[in-house]
């Protein structure tokens, strides 16, 4: 499982915002689709992160904050893995840097998806477990 390619387990229908939107939008939209992290692009192409951890500095320094625009507060040193990576490259970077998502970016730095932590855990019980397991069935297995 970790030998797979990161394209085989990214998410492919992400949701990315532009370094002109608002962080009022932007907030409210981390708000409505209950997102830690979206990934900040421009013609296609990377060029940040903005996090609910960036919103909740900015809240605290300057509480009239949904004026400024998202390229204000991204992150921009943005660690990326490519389609190609391996799964477990990405599991290591998530356990050592203790990252939650990475952006997938091909060379010419377009964005091509995400992986999350989330993603890593689920295709490992998949593996695992190809046939959901019931929590209820296992339970009762075991009474």
């Amino acid at each position: 499982m970790m030998n797979k390619e990161v394209r085989r387990i990214m998410t492919t229908d992400h949701i990315s915002v532009s370094p002109n939107d608002s962080v009022k939008q932007v907030t409210d939209l981390m708000l409505e689709k209950k997102l830690q992290q979206l990934p900040v692009v421009e013609e296609g192409k990377l060029v940040g992160l903005v996090t609910s951890y960036d919103l909740w500095k900015k809240t605290n320094q300057d509480p009239s904050h949904s004026h400024q625009t998202v390229a204000e507060i991204m992150t921009t040193n943005v660690l990326t893995i490519t389609p190609k990576d391996k799964v477990g490259t990405a599991a290591q970077l998530f356990a050592d840097k203790r990252f939650k998502t990475l952006p997938v970016v091909n060379l010419r730095n377009e964005l091509k998806g995400v992986v999350t932590a989330f993603d890593v855990i689920r295709q490992a019980y998949l593996d695992e477990f190809p046939q959901p397991i019931l929590y209820k069935e296992e339970f009762m297995k075991k009474a």
